[in-house]
């Protein structure tokens, strides 16, 4: 058996696309056809996509969600260079070429995961929380961004413990899977916490007692600065973290080794591979 059980799953197929959502902020849902990747993807690991005919090299795009008894993959990016611009031009019907699911996901042990996403790092937990439900854990989402949600916010009927008055907003998929969920901007949207995510995270830690926090753990994703001070959150707490990590890549399997980010491990430093390695790590090991 492989040491590296998370890169068995890697294949490539040729993906039809079902249907293509624009939103607001140049923020795009994609959703394919592509049963190989539905049936094997985990909360954590992306897909490798080629974005154009004539652009060879692909593009790295988280899973959001996934059936594996429909074979669909949803992905949200954001059009932010020439090469998801490019897919952004595509439409329902097409075919891409899809390589994954790719890399280590992220394993859930506690009973009370706190799930942290900002911007395009809200797809990893968006598919955690779907993987969570109906079992014995009891997730809190906490989903950042400074342009608009991909989604309406709805005011939440799910009550959280020490939520500053008047922070309702919720995604509306979460809530009617009865997963807890609050939002965070600084760019002012109604029902959301005008501030940090982990400003809202550190609200409800101060909310728990004791016995409740010792079963919390930290999952994340999002850009390096915020999950450096997830991880500095976590710190304080003394609470186990993990983090995903975005960086380019080009191969997207571990061969050009562009991807490196150096890494704690216990033997001391080592330069380890977003792409194979993670792109989910322990967050202390790398911050």
């Amino acid at each position: 058996m492989s040491s590296k059980p998370h890169r068995d799953t890697i294949g490539i197929e040729d993906a039809v696309i079902l249907s293509h959502e624009h939103l607001p902020g140049e923020q795009h849902i994609l959703r394919v056809q592509a049963p190989g990747c539905a049936a094997r993807a985990r909360p954590g690991q992306f897909a490798h996509i080629t974005v154009d005919p004539l652009r060879p090299l692909r593009r790295p795009i988280s899973i959001m969600r996934h059936s594996a008894e429909q074979g669909w993959v949803d992905f949200l990016y954001k059009a932010v260079g020439e090469g998801t611009a490019l897919l952004a031009r595509r439409r329902p019907g097409e075919s891409l070429s899809l390589m994954g699911p790719i890399g280590r996901p992220f394993e859930v042990r506690e009973k009370r995961p706190l799930l942290i996403g900002g911007g395009v790092g809200m797809p990893p937990m968006i598919c955690i929380a779907e993987s969570l439900r109906g079992g014995d854990r009891h997730p809190l989402v906490i989903l950042g961004s400074e342009v608009p949600f991909p989604f309406d916010p709805r005011p939440s009927q799910i009550m959280i413990p020490g939520m500053p008055e008047g922070v309702i907003g919720s995604m509306p998929l979460l809530e009617d899977w009865g997963v807890a969920c609050r939002l965070a901007s600084l760019a002012g949207f109604a029902g959301c916490h005008e501030g940090y995510v982990t400003d809202l995270a550190r609200h409800w830690l101060e909310a728990l007692d004791d016995s409740a926090r010792a079963e919390v753990g930290v999952y994340a994703c999002g850009p390096h600065p915020m999950l450096e001070a997830v991880v500095a959150l976590a710190r304080d707490y003394g609470l186990p973290v993990q983090v995903s990590l975005e960086e380019f890549m080009a191969c997207g399997v571990g061969g050009c080794a562009g991807c490196v980010v150096e890494v704690q491990t216990d033997t001391g430093p080592a330069m380890q591979r977003v792409c194979v390695d993670g792109p989910v790590f322990d967050g202390y090991r790398v911050f």
